[in-house]
Parts: structure tokens; C-alpha cells; sequence
């Protein structure tokens, strides 16, 4: 990663810290309609989220744990998928692979095969994964594929 795509990210990101605090406060609700599909991109088939926007593991979580929830920062850069109830499946997603774990205030994180699952918000649109692989927070940031393995 050039020095200039770095700090374009870092300067987007601290820009986006209001924005994401906001979405973070959003009430309970609208959690309720956390959904996963499967979307090809340059990459190969993903897991986007209900929008189309790549979903993401962390390689510092273990598996169903979520290790960024205790970064200070990391959650306003990359919002956990969240839900209320069971998350709605697209054609494709392995319901056997799809969890949640709870964290320690009481939010249920969606996991795929064990991976705590997030977004970033400096995804430009559906479908973008630009950011795939990022280093970022002590760890990478790869996407997942249906069969729940790392793309990187």
C-alpha cells in the first residue's frame, strides 16, 4: 500500500468517525434486518451484507470472538453486522455457517464459519472491494467466501 492510499484512508476514516458513531447509536431496530448474500465480484463470489457492500473478517479475532470490539477506534471504522433476530440468507449463504455471538453490551454480532463479520466504511459502493486485505487496527481485513474460507 502506497503512503498516499494510506493517508487517504486514515483522513476518510477520521472524517467518517461522526457519521459512524451515528450509525453506531442507531437504534436496536433497525438491526433487526441484518441479511447476508453472495456477490460476484473481481474476486470471485463474497459475502455482501442486505445493501451489496462486502462483509469482512478480522485476523485478530478467534473464532466467535471479536477482538476489535476492545481496540479503541476500530468498530467506528469497521461497523459490526448486527442483528436482533436470525439474519435473512440469500441464495447461496450456508445457513449451517451463520451465527451470532453476543459481546459483552449485549449486541449479537453475525458470524459466518465461525468469523465475526463487519463492514468499512470507506467502501465506495456495493460490490467494492478495494479494501480487501487492508492492515488495519493490528490485523487484515480479508472478505469471506461462501464456503466460509479468507479471500484475500
Amino acid at each position: 500500500m502506497t503512503m498516499k492510499r494510506l493517508t487517504i484512508i486514515l483522513t476518510m476514516a477520521a472524517a467518517s468517525l461522526p457519521m459512524a458513531a451515528a450509525r453506531a447509536s442507531t437504534p436496536a431496530r433497525a438491526a433487526s434486518g441484518a441479511k447476508l448474500q453472495i456477490r460476484h465480484t473481481t474476486l470471485g463470489n463474497i459475502l455482501v451484507n442486505g445493501r451489496g457492500f462486502t462483509v469482512y473478517a478480522f485476523t485478530r479475532d478467534s473464532r466467535n470472538h471479536d477482538s476489535c470490539v476492545n481496540i479503541g477506534g476500530c468498530t467506528g471504522i469497521w461497523p459490526l453486522v448486527r442483528t436482533d433476530g436470525a439474519p435473512g440468507l440469500g441464495p447461496g449463504v450456508r445457513r449451517a455457517l451463520v451465527g451470532t455471538i453476543k459481546l459483552p453490551d449485549g449486541t449479537r454480532q453475525v458470524t459466518y464459519a465461525g468469523h465475526p463479520l463487519y463492514t468499512y466504511i470507506g467502501d465506495s459502493g456495493p460490490g467494492d472491494t478495494s479494501y480487501v486485505g487492508l492492515s488495519q487496527f493490528g490485523g487484515r481485513w480479508p472478505a469471506l467466501n461462501p464456503a466460509g474460507h479468507l479471500v484475500k
